[in-house]
């Protein structure tokens, strides 16, 4: 524990054994993000932007997927650090999205210098990672690219469902396996890839990372609705603030009848000023308890798809990560 003090991934205790290779990853974003001599004025921006890394989930998975099937090589290093960078750039442009004012717990680029600078750092960020991917060998930079589309892919799916009362958990399910799932499994199966590992225990991680990017994204949007914006660190209830339904409110819509049904959707068109009301009939109905349990289950689909991988410290490591995907608090 002692080799994570005092770094933003520090509260992930099976990062323990990453921790070099994590610290290597963010010095490479930084150097990435570093402007040039003929662009001083963005040093303020960027400055600000990287000086506050999360918890390098994605990463990580990167390096204990390595780790699990074979050495962890400066490859991983590298590749963890553009997994990084594309979710960062995914980040910019949610807060754009939601009216994000808190990230990391501090003021969002978006609230500091506006919309236009946040959505183009997001560019910038993008496009240096175009860069790296030219640097990889094919096969394992279309694995970045079609991961990054599938991304974008769900995170559109899941803007056209806004305001859909009767979308249905199996389609919540299919959204985030795209949104954010399909970016965990990604992640897993470049650690593999990179490992030189058999198909088989590529696609075991592959299988691992769907299931725990699941309930990630399920716990995920509980936080959303009941975290508290200090112990997150990002603004709260941005996504009943722009109508995209969760796990848990589509479990209270199917609990009550219709002219309950018909409150709830009032509450959900008019989040800010419903908030208790809503949190209670959410609570009342096990609607967060439930979203809670499917959390879990995924989480255990998770720590089954690793039998087949080798026994030791990284698989064993990845399994407790699915475990705090599930069970964090922010």
């Amino acid at each position: 524990m002692n080799a994570l003090k005092n770094t933003p991934w520090h509260d992930i205790p099976s990062f323990a054994m990453i921790a070099p290779q994590l610290r290597q990853a963010s010095d490479l974003i930084y150097q990435a993000l570093v402007p040039s001599d003929s662009a001083e004025e963005l040093a303020p921006l960027l400055e600000h932007f990287t000086a506050r890394s999360g918890k390098m989930i994605r990463p990580g998975l990167v390096l204990l997927g390595g780790a699990c099937l074979g050495a962890v090589t400066d490859e991983h290093v590298r590749v963890a650090a553009m997994v990084e960078m594309i979710h960062d750039a995914t980040l910019l442009h949610d807060d754009v999205i939601d009216d994000g004012q808190v990230r990391r717990g501090a003021p969002t680029i978006n609230r500091l210098w506006g919309n236009e600078s946040a959505v183009l750092l997001g560019d910038f960020v993008l496009s240096r990672v175009f860069r790296m991917t030219a640097e990889l060998e094919p096969a394992i930079g279309k694995v970045v690219a079609e991961t990054a589309v599938r991304v974008c892919e769900g995170e559109l799916r899941q803007v056209a469902q806004k305001q859909n009362w009767q979308l249905t958990e199996d389609e919540y399910i299919s959204i985030i396996a795209e949104k954010s799932a399909a970016f965990f499994s990604g992640c897993c199966r470049l650690g593999g890839l990179l490992a030189r590992a058999e198909t088989p225990q590529v696609e075991a991680l592959d299988r691992y990372g769907l299931y725990a990017g699941i309930a990630f994204q399920i716990v995920d949007d509980l936080l959303d609705i009941s975290g508290n914006e200090s112990q997150t660190g990002k603004t709260a209830q941005c996504d009943l603030n722009k109508s995209k339904l969760t796990l848990a409110v589509i479990h209270l819509l199917g609990a009550i009848g219709a002219s309950e049904r018909k409150k709830v959707h009032t509450l959900l068109d008019h989040p800010t000023e419903s908030r208790g009301e809503l949190d209670a009939m959410l609570a009342h109905h096990g609607s967060l308890d439930y979203a809670h349990e499917r959390a879990r289950r995924y989480v255990h689909k998770a720590t089954e798809a690793l039998a087949s991988l080798p026994a030791g410290e990284a698989r064993d490591a990845l399994a407790e990560t699915a475990h705090f995907m599930a069970h964090r608090a922010a």
